[in-house]
């Protein structure tokens, strides 16, 4: 059977389910399309032609390959097709991206024939992704005194790629549709119990909020033909949760418009909006289809005579309405004036300023972030070249500079890591600038679109100025089912080839690690100046900035070693008193949160850095607070550490690499010995005085201050999703933090699951001791409800069989996994037994295992959306409750929410994460923990 055969085949089951044919990325097919092409008469000839000039993918995938040759035989009249003129193979050329196309055109302008060369030579002034060789080649052929070349390099120079493209359009005509009220998650736009289908641009479009709503946006479509939709949080911030490109994908599938008419299902420029704007890591991936995100601000604080927020019965702010947003609402925004405007224009709405500063208003002219960025670096290689200026074109590096302000945490960073900055500028928050990125991650249900994108834009091999960069296997750890396998291998090896680490060997050589990547990028994160950017919302390390990222932006830093953003503000956070013997540190984080909303009325952390001054928490456990700063809703997050404590959190980053280079994951290029080498250097200038661990300057301007009182936190903490709350908005946020006597231990508690990114070794040592604790006073241990643990990483259970806690953790488990036959079913029900599952993100991503529909889920994770963890049933909404370890394990045990008495009594004597800030001095103070 034909490759073409399998390919109708395919087609057919297809249909059944509503879908296109899929696009085609395998050459050997496209081949067969040809073969299929050039015989006269053939029944599948016109068919095949379709698929070749509508259906092929671009980029670098094997299929581009095949189809850029063919088109080079036609302009070279080596082939004949009626249908395929050299002018309009050409014109398929041009929009194929890079890689095998730019190749065949520059082997046509540097050829003989002068009017091919001619006519190639204005394709590739189109085009903006060339790599170092194709920059090699115009080189040396300018060199050689080739006079098409040098006509290609001065167009170059003057960024004609970019300005002779069409402007953004002075007036842009929207009608509403309110998506959903109070915080909208990614998961609304693209849920993550469908990451297998990501990359399958129509299938995973399916998903998108409901059936219901994909027809109510294309009636809206039908209705206003010469408008564009505008998805709304109406009450809340859209796109909470994650940077998910696949979210927005989503909406520019629906509602966005075509980038090609040669690559189907790739759709750009979507309009978001929301009533509080648009989370920071979702606003990047806006940008990187070239889209627009608004903050409407259409709801406002009602007010007293004295200016003071009027309150309603639960203790929020009374909102009144400033202008409705209705679904099916005409507005105008006004890109020029930068305000949203009535659909006559007469009134104005809101200022929109911040969406169109000048770097965004590029994004949306080039159809993306990364043409701007491929653009700029093309530019200044041809007038390099020429020996000339390049013509000033692109909006210049907003640089900011305060004289006499000292510099901020994350400003040092920037100014450390900032590219194309005049030398011994000091730029602060405020700035937008190009930065180096030393360390990228890569995750596995968002790493298939970014092998997409990096096919796309035609890179081949990981950015030289990369320290390190690593593709996990966490979100797909739990069950290894047909989904997994068809697509967890093929990623590992496009990964691996391009230069990660890589979780699985596509050899089989290793042991798969389905280490959490966020424990796993903490750990090869080995400097405290590092910029880090990964494809998950919780890239939160406690050493250097991270950043979360689309899986655009992702590919874009692996292909360039750069990423191009503004410095954000920071909020600084410290803490004085003493964190009561009974409290965990997770009731810290908790009371941050509470204790920020408290001192501030609104959430300061939005949008900002918070700079955690936390300087005496080894790694593992300061991760706990940066971690949930994602949940704060911040841009990200920058410890400030002891040098002692940086000192030991470097050493155990060490010890952590050394075991992935002696599980055999190291790769030809020595990444992982390479950073072990540079943890050394980062060691030694600690201890010399050379260069103290990384600490904001005494004069440096905050944004806001917050000062959390660990006297005030007696109880543990609870952030609850708050499901029945008569206000929607204020529905699944984590801003709802209660202390555990709110539910006056009758809450009952149908699943326990201690777990995720949230949890470190330590975590697993309380799980254990509580069980011997309470083995030894009861004679043994019942659960009334399931406990799910599933440890972040193995080198954690690997210590845990070396110190004997694993031990009472099998004796009581009715299941424990096993890697040599990992489950290919997820779990639906549950026991009322203890469950030790594979390292990994399980409960906590959503795409695997669930909760039983309608149960209230206690866990240590970081999500509580609507249907994340556990959906709704017909009878009951789904509730995902956060907790601390000893609580979550507490209530499992119970059945219910324990009393504040209950939980004291069963912590008593146990080690729980410890905490005290940091003195004035900088102390030596450690976690019990390691």
């Amino acid at each position: 059977m034909s490759l073409y055969t399998d390919y109708l085949n395919e087609i057919e089951t297809r249909k059944g389910e509503g879908l296109h044919p899929k696009p085609i990325d395998d050459g050997e097919l496209v081949k067969e399309l040809i073969a299929q092409i050039e015989e006269a008469g053939n029944e599948h000839r016109a068919d095949s032609l379709q698929f070749f000039i509508y259906n092929t993918l671009p980029g670098t995938t094997s299929a581009a390959g095949v189809k850029a040759a063919f088109l080079k035989k036609i302009i070279l009249g080596e082939s004949v097709v009626e249908e395929i003129t050299p002018a309009f193979a050409f014109e398929l050329l041009s929009h194929m991206k890079g890689g095998p196309s730019v190749e065949v055109l520059l082997d046509l302008a540097l050829g003989d024939d002068a009017g091919i060369a001619a006519q190639a030579a204005e394709v590739l002034k189109t085009q903006v992704f060339l790599y170092d060789a194709d920059m090699a080649r115009l080189a040396a052929a300018h060199e050689a005194g080739n006079p098409v070349v040098k006509d290609i390099l001065e167009s170059y120079a003057k960024a004609e790629f970019f300005t002779k493209l069409p402007d953004v359009d002075d007036e842009i005509k929207v009608v509403t549709y309110i998506a959903a009220e109070g915080d909208i998650s990614t998961d609304l736009l693209s849920p993550g119990n469908q990451a297998h289908s990501r990359s399958d641009r129509e299938l995973h479009g399916k998903c998108m909020i409901s059936p219901e709503a994909q027809k109510e946006i294309q009636d809206l479509q039908a209705q206003h033909p010469d408008k564009r939709v505008m998805l709304i949080a109406e009450k809340g911030t859209m796109g909470v949760g994650s940077s998910r490109m696949s979210g927005v994908n989503n909406v520019a599938l629906w509602t966005g418009k075509p980038t090609s008419p040669y690559v189907p299902f790739v759709n750009y420029a979507p309009v978001v909006a929301g009533t509080n704007g648009i989370s920071p890591i979702f606003l990047t991936t806006v940008g990187v289809t070239g889209g627009i995100g608004l903050d409407l601000k259409n709801w406002v604080k009602k007010l007293d005579e004295n200016g003071k927020p009027l309150l309603n019965n639960e203790g929020n702010p009374i909102l009144e309405q400033k202008y409705s947003v209705a679904t099916g609402t005409v507005l105008s925004i006004d890109t020029k004036g930068k305000k949203l405007k009535s659909e006559d224009g007469s009134e104005e709405l809101a200022d929109v300023a911040s969406a169109f500063t000048p770097q965004k208003v590029e994004f949306m002219k080039a159809g993306s972030s990364y043409a701007i960025v491929f653009g700029k670096k093309l530019q200044t290689f041809a007038a390099e070249t020429l020996g000339v200026e390049p013509t000033p074109v692109f909006a210049p590096n907003k640089e900011v500079s305060a004289e006499d302000q000292g510099l901020t945490a994350v400003e040092k960073i920037f100014n450390r890591n900032a590219l194309g900055v005049p030398k011994g500028k000091v730029l602060h928050a405020g700035s937008d600038v190009r930065v180096k990125v030393n360390i990228v991650g890569s995750q596995d249900t968002t790493g298939l679109m970014t092998a997409q994108e990096l096919e796309a834009m035609a890179a081949t091999v990981i950015s030289p100025t990369v320290d390190g960069a690593y593709q996990s296997g966490c979100h797909t750890a739990s069950v290894w089912d047909k989904k997994a396998q068809a697509n967890i291998p093929k990623l590992m090896s496009f990964m691996n080839n391009f230069g990660l680490i890589t979780a699985r060997d596509p050899k089989g050589s290793y042991h798969a690690m389905t280490d959490v990547i966020h424990k796993v990028l903490n750990d090869i994160t080995v400097d405290d100046w590092d910029v880090i950017i990964g494809g998950d919302s919780h890239t939160r390390m406690s050493k250097g900035v991270a950043f979360g990222a689309d899986s655009g932006t992702v590919a874009l830093a692996l292909a360039t070693g750069e990423a191009t953003m503004p410095i954000p503000e920071s909020v600084k956070v410290t803490f004085k008193g003493e964190m009561a013997p009974h409290m965990d540190f997770r009731d810290v984080v908790h009371a941050t949160q509470a204790q920020m909303l408290q001192q501030h009325g609104d959430n300061v952390f939005q949008g900002r850095i918070i700079e955690v001054h936390i300087g005496t928490l080894l790694a593992d456990q300061a991760f706990t607070f940066t971690d949930w700063t994602a949940e704060m809703k911040a841009k990200a997050s920058i410890c400030i550490s002891n040098d002692e404590t940086l000192i030991g959190s470097l050493e155990l980053a060490k010890h952590r690499i050394q075991v992935m280079i002696d599980k055999g994951m190291e790769n030809e290029a020595g990444t992982l010995a390479g950073l072990i080498a540079k943890a050394d250097k980062r060691i030694a200038e600690i201890t010399s005085g050379e260069k103290p661990a990384l600490r904001p300057d005494d004069n440096a301007k905050y944004f806001a201050e917050v000062v959390v009182d660990l006297d005030l936190i007696d109880e543990p903490m609870i952030a609850d999703p708050d499901v029945n709350n008569a206000d929607p908005s204020r529905r699944y946020t984590h801003d709802t933090i209660r202390p555990i006597s709110y539910y006056g231990s009758e809450k009952k508690v149908d699943l326990g699951f201690v777990g995720s990114c949230m949890v470190h070794k330590g975590d697993m040592k309380i799980v254990a001791q509580m069980l011997k604790n309470l083995e030894k006073a009861n004679g043994k241990v019942e659960f009334k409800a399931p406990l799910v643990v599933a440890a972040p990483t193995y080198n954690i259970i690997d210590e845990l069989k070396e110190e004997g806690d694993w031990e009472i953790l099998q004796k009581y488990s009715g299941f424990e996994f096993d890697d040599l036959f990992p489950k290919q079913q997820n779990r639906t029900e549950y026991e009322n037994i203890l469950y030790l599952e594979r390292p990994g993100c399980n409960l906590c991503m959503g795409n695997q295992e669930k909760a039983a529909k309608g149960d209230t889920v206690l866990a240590t994770s970081t999500r509580l959306f609507q249907g994340r963890v556990v959906e709704d049933s017909a009878e009951k909404k789904g509730e995902s409750l956060l907790a601390s370890t000893p609580v979550v394990v507490l209530s499992a045990i119970l059945g219910r929410t324990p009393s504040a008495e209950e939980y004291k009594s069963a912590v008593e004597g146990i080690d729980l994460t410890k905490f005290a800030p940091p003195v004035a001095v900088p102390g030596t103070a450690r976690s019990v923990h390691f």
